[in-house]
């Protein structure tokens, strides 16, 4: 079995070192990215449509790389958080925690008791297929797989100390596009009403000893957060990657000219 990244930086007062893939579904790019040091991969399966079983390649290529691999799930029902964790993920997030109940049952579905109610199979990847002892895969799970809730909505904000409050998850990572649009100011991320919202984050993740953390758009956006307390640092995508990539060489190819 293999202990997290981000759960040891996270205790020893580091940062987190996020990127996000959801476009290219081939397992050389996370192994790349570990191999570059990034500390956890972001699969997304939220918004992308990479498939379900792209996990288990990824798992493994991640594991190669001495990275972690965090897949945000698909809101969809218990066997979700279920079969990636299986897989071999080390981290799940969970988009658009609203509630304090919502937030109970994501512990529940996913920690083994006494923490929560998850089912046992003991054959998957994060049990090492079966050569884990059965005590030690539950104990393993409980301690080494990191649980990140999303805020996004003004209703999650109206209960933030309630949800701050539940034992048994990590860190507290604000989707700022989302939750910008909740507060009616879309994706004018410096409005105080933003920034009001990322201050109460902040402060309910302090006082019940949870981490807390951000996607940034630029290195400088990233300090300013590491010195406001974010120590769960998201940056960059494939697609942004790719984006960026080929307008640069569209614009390179357009500075030539004939003779």
């Amino acid at each position: 079995m293999v202990n997290s990244k981000v759960l040891a930086k996270l205790r020893n007062g580091g940062f987190v070192k996020v990127t996000c893939v959801g476009r290219v579904n081939d397992p050389w790019l996370p192994e790349l990215i570990g191999r570059i040091g990034f500390d956890a991969l972001w699969y997304d399966l939220e918004h992308q449509t990479g498939p379900d079983h792209a996990a288990n390649a990824f798992a493994l290529a991640c594991r190669a790389s001495g990275m972690d691999l965090m897949v945000r799930v698909r809101k969809a029902e218990y066997g979700s958080p279920m079969r990636m964790l299986e897989a071999g993920a080390n981290g799940l997030m969970v988009p658009h925690i609203r509630s304090v109940e919502e937030a109970r049952q994501w512990v529940e579905w996913c920690r083994f008791p006494p923490l929560g109610k998850r089912g046992f199979d003991g054959a998957g990847a994060d049990a090492d297929y079966m050569l884990a002892g059965p005590i030690e895969h539950m104990r393993h799970a409980n301690e080494e797989v990191f649980l990140v809730f999303q805020i996004e909505d003004r209703e999650a904000l109206e209960r933030i100390a309630g949800i701050a409050a539940v034992p048994g998850y990590d860190v507290l990572f604000i989707g700022p596009g989302d939750l910008s649009i909740s507060l009616g100011v879309p994706f004018e991320i410096n409005h105080p009403a933003m920034q009001q919202a990322i201050d109460t984050v902040a402060r309910a993740a302090a006082a019940h000893g949870k981490f807390w953390g951000i996607p940034a758009g630029s290195p400088a956006a990233a300090q300013a957060y590491l010195e406001r307390g974010a120590r769960f640092i998201a940056y960059g995508s494939d697609h942004v990657v790719l984006l960026n990539g080929f307008q640069t060489l569209y614009r390179d190819l357009s500075e030539l000219k004939l003779d």
